[in-house]
């Protein structure tokens, strides 16, 4: 049995996806699986054992100049991709326009979310067959159930196993415990105030902590660089590889994360973790650790501008709810638990996975 997933982003989702991966290859031990995803992002998926072929595309690189794309050739590209042999089941798992696209042109019966349980509603018009799995369910759920009934296998019981072998990333150079702050966002309703971050570094590095603080994109290094401003135990690190990443999170001591990809890849790492939220809702992912709402009435909107502010550049009073001294006091207790295997992930929040 050959089956094509299509996942084309974003680092979260990809992620969200690697327990169903898990189950369908167990389930279905003769099943070869090839995926199609951003091309950036390609190197997560081979991480995962059951991954045979991975397709790519570069749709982000061109998805706001269609014209362009169209005539410049890569939309014939991703078509020559897909179709480059037959399947026998295509599993769209993100339910978005883009991804009906991508699915429509791959040769086999195909495979998605119906109309209710869709993002974008036009997507099912893709499918050939179409299953209605509850949008209040977490993610992981969501695309656990679905792989399942694609692929015709009992639904999945118990907690979920992303398949990643931290150890095939191997050591870092680092002799010292260190913590890394995950503080980037694209949403500016989902970070976390400077002055909170830098409170916690301080109590991190009188601990005897190194703190490591990534950036991405331009403007998370100004935040990382004001986050580690005069601290003499944070680190700024340079852009990095997803592989290094991967290296980083998974020999870590603890995270503390806002809402983005790579806390999901410490998830999948099973990394001591605090989770922080706002305008999101941590039970539409699949939380490792401790997960730490706002403490506001309006919280979680889904909204990318304040309602409070309704000013894109205003720092929001969501998360700035979350003293540092209770992150401290979760990390601390979270720390001092034995550390689970990433197949064991998940602990409290097992009654998640129960639904359905």
């Amino acid at each position: 049995m050959k089956v094509l997933i299509v996942k084309t982003s974003s680092i979260g989702d990809i992620i969200h996806t690697l327990p169903a991966l898990t189950e369908a290859s167990r389930a279905l031990p003769q099943a070869r699986f090839d995926w199609l995803v951003e091309r950036d992002l390609a190197a997560i998926c081979t991480w995962h054992p059951a991954v045979e072929r991975v397709l790519t595309v570069s749709y982000r690189h061109w998805r706001w100049r269609p014209i362009r794309g169209i005539l410049g050739g890569q939309l014939a590209a991703i078509r020559a991709e897909v179709q480059a042999q037959s399947y026998d089941a295509v599993i769209d798992a993100q339910g978005l326009y883009k991804s009906a696209l991508m699915t429509a042109m791959a040769r086999g019966p195909k495979h998605g979310f119906d109309l209710a349980s869709c993002r974008e509603k036009l997507a099912p018009l893709a499918y050939d067959h179409h299953y209605r799995i509850p949008r209040d369910w977490n993610a992981v759920a969501r695309l656990r159930h679905l792989f399942s009934r694609a692929l015709g296998y009992a639904p999945p019981e118990g907690a979920p196993d992303y398949g990643l072998d931290g150890s095939r990333f191997g050591a870092t150079d680092r002799r010292e415990s260190y913590l890394v702050f995950l503080h980037g966002s694209a949403w500016r309703t989902k970070l976390w105030p400077v002055e909170r971050w830098r409170s916690l570094a301080a109590r991190a590095q009188r601990a005897g902590f190194t703190v490591c603080v990534p950036w991405f994109r331009r403007m998370e290094r100004v935040r990382a660089e004001a986050i580690g401003r005069g601290l003499d135990g944070v680190e700024v690190l340079p852009p990095t590889g997803l592989d290094d990443m991967a290296r980083l999170l998974v020999n870590a001591t603890g995270v503390v994360a806002v809402d983005t990809g790579f806390a999901h890849l410490a998830t999948g790492f099973a990394v001591p973790k605090v989770s922080l939220y706002g305008p999101t809702r941590f039970a539409h992912a699949h939380p490792c650790g401790r997960q730490l709402g706002a403490g506001l009435p309006c919280a979680p909107c889904r909204n990318k501008i304040c309602n409070l502010t309704g000013n894109v550049h205003a720092d929001p009073p969501c998360l700035a709810s979350i003293s540092a001294a209770r992150v401290w006091r979760e990390l601390s207790s979270l720390l001092a638990e034995p550390r689970q295997d990433a197949a064991e992930a998940g602990g409290d929040v097992r009654r998640l996975f129960a639904q359905g």
